[in-house]
């Protein structure tokens, strides 16, 4: 995150909080990061980004929606869209930790970005679908302050 974008905008880190990702004790991390957002009171924004098999912050499609930060097994789907970013497949990461939907869904404002016509089908199925965890990001459904930024390409199946 702070490669890709906290270094390039002008605001102070220490208002920015992720889990730590190198961190092994997956209880430990998990319980301290839920310990953080509790100790620094409601989100003020959660910034997200849609997967193609509809995830938000690394919660892939499951039955149930998880309510605080976990460690997740990556979907295929996701580990594949991830290896870009690696130079090869054995440095892709398998596992993620992540905030849960309860988390999430508790933020003041949601900001969801979406790029490209390769996720026109799933940012529909989130918006205009049934709320289900086989979709993560349907949730957002129920939230009261979503804002989505999308180029045409990722709008150009909406009905709306």
């Amino acid at each position: 995150m702070y490669e890709n974008l906290f270094k390039h905008i002008n605001f102070d880190l220490h208002n920015t909080n992720i889990p730590n990702g190198m961190e092994p004790n997956l209880i430990m991390e998990c319980n301290r990061y839920d310990r953080l957002i509790a100790s620094l009171g409601q989100i003020d924004l959660q910034l997200l980004g849609l997967g193609n098999n509809g995830h938000i912050g690394f919660n892939e499609p499951s039955d149930i929606y998880r309510k605080s930060t976990f460690c997740v097994e990556l979907a295929p789907s996701t580990i594949e869209a991830n290896s870009r970013f690696f130079n090869s497949t054995d440095e892709i990461p398998r596992r993620a930790y992540t905030m849960g939907i309860g988390s999430i869904m508790s933020a003041k404002k949601i900001l969801l970005v979406v790029h490209g016509e390769a996720k026109a089908d799933i940012l529909r199925e989130a918006i205009e679908g049934p709320i289900t965890p086989a979709v993560p990001a349907s949730v957002l459904q129920l939230h009261n302050d979503v804002t989505i930024v999308a180029d045409e390409g990722a709008l150009s199946r909406l009905s709306l």
